[in-house]
């Protein structure tokens, strides 16, 4: 395994995701003891729904390997637990090498969440450390140049608002505000990243409210502003927008990370059956796709990750924890919101008549990569050395097929196997002063294939 991880460990394919409207993702909780293996999930999303982003809430190395190759936008949360260690650099810098590197860039990690709903445990050390957390995982991402690939960020429940009705008066909790929250914001501002946000109508209704709360046509009107809400997530998202513009913070894009209904629920828990759990769903879908916006934020999508992906029968609490998902354990529908391809639209398989191919162990392709402690300084010196030598460095020039990911271990991957192939593909051929490693597994990505 060692020769396939370093294989792996310094190209990153940024893979770009086509979607209509806003990008539409799933929460992919694994509290259930029913549940198929995560390769059989990740090719379920993959190749039968039009998911395009999953969010996991852990970094569970088997799990990360099953979406190797499906192209799935990863987001990956840090548990609460580990937050005050990543306070200090070296271990954030040492996480990242052992948790994330290994699967770069087979699996397309595009979010590191550090912890999940912070703000709302009441836990001193925990809140004084997400922060700096934070900063040191995208220092830590600096390091290995992903920075610009991977963001950081962190999710929120809607308890971080100390008002939220009417939308307009949104604010944050006094003490968090300034403290926690604002710093936060400039991160992510500087950062160019999002701000998560876990928003339940289904927490926030009652029976006098629920059918405002599932898109079903009652109304609220904000006094202040004279404008008209027609459904609770609307209310929700712009009470967080107006709290943030308190702080001066209007520009950071606000992700759903969390929203949902359960089917099925206690008799004391109103709304919740299979019929309200579609509804608001599908209606969900339909409104953060389609560029309407909320009041306060209008002509936008959302970026969204409906909670859950499946039922899971191990999470405590109410019937309704543990009946959120879209999908049976055997990855039938709970019910249909229309996020599964139709049959025009899945891959076709792949049949060959030809029987596999053993490859002679003494006929081994090999290529040359750099080693996962080569210096970059020394990576760029094997470049600008290797493009002297008449070889074609086109490929990793701006506009080249290799360009991009425009980072220094990419594309001194790129030349030194170019170097290695050219001129015997002898071990020496691929030292460059210990910087290069020879590995048997192919580190093409995309439409850049290496000879």
């Amino acid at each position: 395994m060692a020769t396939t991880i370093s294989a792996f460990s310094f190209l990153f394919a940024f893979f770009t995701i086509q979607v209509h409207g806003a990008a539409i993702g799933v929460n992919y909780g694994r509290l259930a003891n029913n549940l198929p293996p995560p390769p059989q999930v990740a090719q379920f999303l993959a190749q039968t729904t039009t998911i395009t982003g999953v969010k996991l809430f852990d970094a569970d190395p088997f799990v990360l390997q099953a979406f190797a190759g499906t192209n799935l936008s990863i987001n990956l949360a840090v548990p609460n637990e580990l937050i005050p260690k990543l306070t200090n650099l070296s271990f954030a810098q040492h996480w990242i090498h052992v948790t994330i590197l290994p699967h770069i860039p087979v699996t397309n990690i595009t979010r590191i969440l550090v912890g999940n709903e912070i703000l709302s445990t009441a836990n001193k050390s925990l809140i004084s450390s997400l922060v700096p957390a934070m900063q040191n995982i995208h220092t830590a991402l600096i390091g290995v140049e992903l920075h610009h690939h991977i963001k950081v960020s962190s999710t929120h429940s809607l308890s971080i608002l100390s008002t939220s009705t009417p939308p307009s008066t949104g604010q944050f909790r006094k003490g968090y505000d300034t403290q926690v929250i604002k710093p936060m914001l400039s991160f992510l501002r500087a950062t160019n990243s999002t701000f998560m946000v876990n928003a339940y109508p289904f927490f926030g209704c009652n029976a006098d409210t629920l059918d405002y709360a599932l898109f079903r046509g009652n109304t609220v009107f904000d006094e202040n502003t004279g404008l008209v809400y027609t459904n609770m997530l609307d209310g929700q998202l712009d009470a967080v927008y107006s709290a943030m513009k308190l702080l001066g913070f209007t520009d950071i894009e606000i992700v759903i990370s969390e929203t949902g209904w359960p089917s099925v629920g206690d008799e004391s828990e109103a709304g919740v059956d299979v019929e309200s759990a579609r509804d608001y769903n599908a209606m969900l879908l339909q409104h953060v796709t389609s560029g309407v916006g909320t009041p306060l934020m209008p002509n936008r999508t959302f970026e969204t990750y409906i909670f859950s992906l499946f039922n899971e029968d191990l999470k405590p609490g109410p019937m309704s924890e543990r009946n959120f998902g879209l999908f049976h354990p055997d990855m039938t529908p709970v019910y249909d919101i229309g996020i599964l391809r139709s049959e025009g639209e899945l891959p076709m398989p792949v049949r060959s008549t030809v029987p596999p191919e053993v490859p002679d162990p003494g006929q081994m392709k090999q290529w040359c990569i750099p080693k996962l402690n080569a210096d970059i300084k020394a990576l760029q010196e094997n470049i600008d050395f290797v493009c002297s030598q008449g070889l074609d460095c086109n490929p990793i020039l701006p506009g080249g097929i290799c360009f991009s990911p425009d980072i220094t271990r990419a594309h001194a991957a790129y030349a030194m196997n170019e170097y290695f192939q050219a001129f015997g593909r002898n071990s020496y051929n691929c030292d460059f002063g210990q910087t290069g490693e020879i590995t048997t597994t192919d580190p093409s990505y995309g439409s850049c294939k290496f000879n």
